[in-house]
């Protein structure tokens, strides 16, 4: 057969070496799914229900892997699916890349069906963004698309009008009048670690040196550089809080480290960050800075590979533009090993007290079943090597006190974007990228219901991934909010019936098991583990648990008061649930 623009597309995408793209086939793409089926023994096309879900699997795909993503939809409906996974990729630096159509070139303009002028849809979204009009455009633009993604860490989009897809690929339908030649490239890109500037680290280092209570704040950027982290902050005596992304740098369990930051993080790391006088931060934007050091409190060393991401929530001392890992390992040798740990050891006896509160709220006892308890024994029975993906809402405030990272566990959700839906796609597409290793979902009730359908992507691709349902028939993370405004909660809790997902799961051909009572939840979640095929547990949970700060501000405590004043609906099960709380805390 004559060989077709999106043959050529799907050659080169296997040539880069991607072999799994995540997709929605339509007329629009007809031809770009004509080069995947050509190349079908080395390039896997996985189906999905919803655009939506593929560019989240290609996003998960591309930050559990450090691969590119790659997901396909069609013209117009399609491709304006995907936007909210693509922009997911973009704010957390993940390389994607994204193939849509376009109606054909003789009929853009003239309000044909579909005609949506996707290049001007994903301006914003894509780092590089183009409609691929000549077959001799292709498979230069492909590399430079793929190029761009993985060396900037952003979303590539190509766009292909349908007469273009299915053109002859030696086709060159026009007179060459200018002295350009059509780009010709290589699958290839040099990403090597960049070093830090021997200035830069002088300055670091007497920075550092300096300090007389230090603090590291790590990111999703030191992901790769465990041990430099660990190295730095012994010699430096300075306990390690983690941003939420970043949660998998350094075990939870070892001795510098105090948690995470935010409304998600624990007491003792907001305290250090309001004690200390000096913070290194790598790998990481974090972007709440009312949780950073107060203006002239600290000094401020920072590292990180993107220069323009430096200084950017704070004043800085030293700024250091390299890779995280790098350098760390050039910077270690230059600071002087502390002789006062006290700081340090300040924020480990209050680590201790912190972890113990946190275990006393995973209460076997509670009846509505308490959302700890559940994540505790997930926790206490998923594999040391487990990766769990987990969607935003409370779900995300529980996996971050109660999901422990030891061994060689892995953690993702939606960093900066927060968006719902995304844990389900992202197990997905991890179990495809690591087929040995134990992946399990963790998504509230209205994250699942919003792409459920992918549940049935993984029976039909004999993808075992494991679902835990966190269901309080309601959006918790949103009504917490409401309240911490001064407002008492308002259209966040669907009427009853509440959703069965276990029967959904099951008619699927899953494993699935609804849990109403807290003696039912271990033997669920351990058989569900132990399923050779997708697996979910639906548990039913309290919705008027609190997701509490680590430490509860003036404000809003002020704010939670006033909605109680103004009538909030359901006052006297959360000030149960507080006061039940705060009991189990002072026992342990």
């Amino acid at each position: 057969m004559q060989e077709i623009v999106g043959e050529v597309v799907a050659r080169r995408l296997v040539e880069w070496g991607v072999d799994t793209i995540f997709g929605l086939p339509g007329d629009g793409i007809n031809g770009l799914m004509e080069g995947f089926r050509r190349q079908r023994d080395r390039l896997r096309f996985v189906l999905v229900h919803h655009e939506e879900a593929a560019a989240f699997m290609a996003t998960g795909y591309a930050k559990a892997t450090g691969r590119l993503g790659v997901c396909a939809a069609t013209s117009g409906p399609g491709a304006i699916h995907l936007l909210n996974g693509l922009y997911d990729a973009k704010l957390d630096h993940v390389p994607v890349l994204a193939l849509t159509g376009m109606s054909e070139t003789s009929v853009i303009g003239s309000q044909y069906q579909q005609e949506v002028h996707t290049d001007l849809l994903f301006q914003d979204v894509a780092g590089y963004n183009v409609v691929v009009m000549n077959p001799q455009q292709v498979p230069g633009v492909v590399d430079i698309a793929i190029r761009t993604a993985l060396a900037r860490h952003t979303v590539a989009h190509l766009t292909f009008p349908n007469d273009v897809q299915v053109a002859a690929a030696t086709a060159d339908p026009y007179r060459h009048v200018s002295p350009g030649a059509p780009p010709r490239s290589s699958p290839s890109v040099a990403r090597p670690p960049v070093p830090a500037a021997q200035e830069e680290l002088e300055r670091a280092a007497e920075v550092l040196n300096a300090g007389r209570k230090v603090a590291m704040l790590v990111g999703v950027g030191a992901r790769n550089a465990r041990d430099e982290v660990l190295a730095a902050a012994d010699r430096l005596a300075a306990p390690i809080v983690k941003t939420l992304p970043g949660k998998q740098v350094v075990p939870d369990e070892h001795p510098l480290a105090t948690g995470g930051l935010g409304l998600l993080g624990t007491k003792p790391s907001e305290e250090l960050i309001e004690e200390c006088d000096t913070l290194l931060m790598v790998g990481t934007n974090f972007p709440y800075s009312s949780y950073l050091p107060s203006p002239g409190q600290a000094k401020v060393v920072q590292i990180d590979r993107d220069a323009d991401q430096i200084g950017m929530r704070l004043p800085v001392a030293a700024a250091v533009t390299a890779d995280a890992g790098l350098a760390l390992k050039q910077l270690v040798p230059m600071l002087r090993p502390a002789s006062d740990r006290s700081f340090l050891g300040k924020y480990q006896r209050a680590r201790d007290e912190w972890r113990a509160d946190m275990k006393s709220l995973c209460d076997p006892s509670r009846h509505p079943i308490a959302p700890q308890y559940v994540v505790g024994c997930l926790d206490e029975m998923a594999a040391d090597d487990a990766i769990l993906t987990c969607d935003s809402g409370t779900i995300a405030t529980w996996s971050a006190r109660h999901w422990t990272i030891r061994g060689g566990r892995e953690y993702y959700l939606s960093g900066n974007l927060a968006t719902m839906a995304c844990g389900l796609p992202y197990a997905i597409a991890i179990q495809r990228a690591y087929p040995g290793r134990q992946v399990i979902a963790y998504v509230g009730d209205g994250g699942f219901a919003m792409l459920m359908a992918e549940f049935l992507t993984a029976v039909r691709h004999e993808l075992p991934i494991k679902v835990i349902v966190n269901n309080n028939n309601a959006y918790g993370q949103i009504l917490w909010e409401q309240i911490v405004l001064g407002y008492p909660e308002y259209a966040v809790r669907h009427p009853q019936p509440e959703p069965d997902f276990a029967a959904w799961a099951q008619s699927c051909g899953g494993y699935g098991a609804k849990i109403t009572e807290p003696g039912r939840v271990s033997a669920a979640i351990r058989a569900a583990l132990a399923h050779p095929g997708p697996a979910l547990v639906d548990c039913q949970v309290n919705a008027d648990e609190p997701p509490m700060p680590g430490k509860v501000r003036y404000e809003q405590a002020k704010a939670f008061t006033e909605a109680f004043l103004r009538g909030e609906p359901n006052r006297m099960a959360k000030l149960a649930t507080v006061t039940r709380d705060k009991i189990n805390q002072l026992r342990s």
